[in-house]
């Protein structure tokens, strides 16, 4: 009579409960995504107050500076921008102190490059201090910015050889903002000319009105005095006839 041996079964590996594993998945995915969004805020605020700062520090003479915008802009590229800037910048979304002035400056230059009459005159400041450069480069003041001459200026032998190695691009900046702020003092100087005109004529206004005022109350003093000058002289006249009768007398 055989017998069977029975083997002790092996025991079966634990598995780990799905529960579990979903749960901490969860869990691992939810911390990186709060993580994300407070970076993500993060480096939205420090973007705001870098752009705050570049708007502080542009040339306040030159809106497209400003706007960063090139002088090509059209209407709707200056609207578009102001718009985007303004929105990323709004001192209600950005903690930089300074964002109420940034907000400003950008506004200004924004309603200076949508009045026609100014950007004209800014645009010509601008023609004017590019060919003005040109010129003192000895260059053609027909060659675009993108000219290979323009574009590598600053690699140029001969301009090496004269000590120019500022690239193309920073001089005509520097350039231009040489020529606006000419401009402005000329502006400013006839302002202050025109006040002083306006101020010179004031007074002339002033000593005329003064004049004709004092020559009414002489005029009036006139008319009240006029009975009595007669009466005086009235006076005058008798007497005068009462001494010559006397002396008539006197001599007959």
């Amino acid at each position: 009579m055989s017998t069977s041996t029975k083997h002790p079964s092996s025991p079966k590996p634990s598995q780990p409960k799905a529960s579990t594993s979903a749960s901490a998945a969860s869990s691992s995915t939810g911390a990186d995504a709060d993580l994300e969004q407070v970076l993500s805020r993060e480096a939205s605020a420090f973007q705001r107050e870098l752009e705050v700062e570049r708007i502080l520090k542009a040339f306040k003479f030159n809106p497209y500076d400003i706007l960063d915008l090139d002088v090509t802009a059209k209407p709707e590229d200056i609207k578009r921008k102001y718009r985007q800037i303004s929105l990323f910048i709004h001192p209600d979304k950005t903690p930089h102190p300074r964002a109420p002035d940034a907000f400003d400056i950008l506004k200004k230059a924004e309603a200076e490059l949508s009045d026609t009459a100014k950007r004209e005159e800014l645009d010509a400041a601008i023609a004017s201090a590019r060919t003005t450069l040109l010129r003192s480069l000895s260059l053609p003041t027909s060659l675009t910015d993108d000219d290979p001459r323009l574009k590598y200026l600053a690699d140029d032998p001969k301009m090496q050889a004269q000590g120019l190695t500022t690239p193309w691009r920073i001089m005509l900046k520097e350039k231009i903002k040489e020529v606006l702020i000419e401009e402005e003092v000329r502006r400013r100087k006839a302002i202050k000319m025109n006040l002083a005109n306006e101020g010179l004529e004031a007074r002339k206004k002033e000593e005329e009105v003064a004049a004709k005022k004092r020559k009414a109350e002489e005029d009036k003093a006139w008319e009240e005095t006029r009975e009595q000058r007669v009466d005086s002289w009235r006076s005058f006249t008798n007497n005068s006839k009462k001494k010559k009768k006397q002396k008539i007398a006197i001599l007959g």
